[in-house]
């Protein structure tokens, strides 16, 4: 049986991408006292930010810089919550696969999609 345990996502800066993930994305954020580590965490969400201040950042690998696809249950209001925080994000998109999603670029140039079904979509 596998469980999933964590994302991991290379950072160059990694204080500077924790307090984004937090301050901006709503993470709670763990292993503050390692070097080359952060643990942000979220409504069950886990992500294993690497220190990696040599390797190419996000924005110079596309489109290998889409890093995952979250589901929510408001993708509307968790926009809000992220705009609000100073979050690039896209505008809500009807997809033609029954999703509502968002596309979030991080600072570190990482695009991770959150999506909601439309039928779940109280009208």
């Amino acid at each position: 049986m596998l469980r999933a345990y964590a994302f991991v996502l290379a950072v160059t800066d990694l204080d500077r991408s924790a307090a984004y993930y937090r301050d901006v994305l709503g993470f709670r954020i763990s292993w503050e006292d390692g070097t080359d580590w952060r643990l942000a965490e979220r409504d069950g969400v886990r992500l294993m930010l690497g220190h990696c201040p040599n390797e190419k950042p996000a924005t110079e690998i596309f489109p290998h810089d889409w890093f995952g696809y979250l589901e929510t249950e408001d993708v509307d209001a968790l926009r809000t919550e992220f705009v609000g925080r100073g979050a690039q994000c896209s505008k809500p998109k009807e997809q033609p696969y029954g999703m509502r999603e968002i596309v979030v670029t991080t600072i570190d140039g990482h695009r991770i999609v959150f999506g909601q079904e439309k039928a779940a979509i109280a009208t």
